[in-house]
């Protein structure tokens, strides 16, 4: 089976790398809010090369039993790269700081039923926009991204079980 092709965003992944920088100290000036804003996620990832701590602030879905992300550039994101590589991740979010281990979901199908089933969006700042895109604007915003998520990899992050062998506590 031949694989997806690329997204066209995986082609414009100089911007994100371009302003990492910027991105950096806006999530440093407002880490308070994003640690506990609906809709986002700072994930830490182990790097690939390096070992050392990798941070990002993406929006995700949260879930009784997990958080959804998707990669908008593919393979291409480090992050996804890193968690390719260690599954073993670290999450900030609801102001809470947890271990976790991230599965890269890849299978057309399943991707889809995740994102039918927890449908979300970039959380907006105006809880008016957030009610409509989860009532009203449901049954489009729910084919589109069963689109969106047909050439990226979608990634259930759940907490790591610590009675489990081999966890570090």
């Amino acid at each position: 089976m031949d694989s997806p092709p690329e997204p066209f965003a995986a082609r414009l992944h100089f911007i994100p790398r371009t302003i990492r920088p910027l991105q950096a100290s806006i999530v440093r000036l407002f880490r308070r809010y994003f640690a506990q804003a609906p809709g986002w996620v700072l994930l830490t990832t182990t790097g690939r090369k390096t070992g050392l701590p990798r941070e990002v602030l993406l929006p995700c879905e949260r879930t009784p039993a997990a958080l959804i992300v998707i990669s908008t550039y593919g393979w291409r994101s480090n992050w996804i790269r890193n968690i390719r590589h260690d599954a073993r991740v670290s999450v900030t979010c609801a102001g809470w700081v947890r271990s976790a281990r991230a599965e890269i979901v890849e299978e057309l199908q399943a991707k889809r039923a995740l994102v039918s089933a927890n449908p979300f969006f970039v959380p907006a700042p105006f809880a008016v926009l957030n009610f409509l895109h989860r009532t009203l604007l449901r049954p489009l915003w729910v084919p589109l991204l069963c689109w969106w998520v047909r050439s990226r990899p979608v990634v259930v992050i759940r907490p790591a079980d610590e009675s489990s062998p081999g966890h570090a506590g």
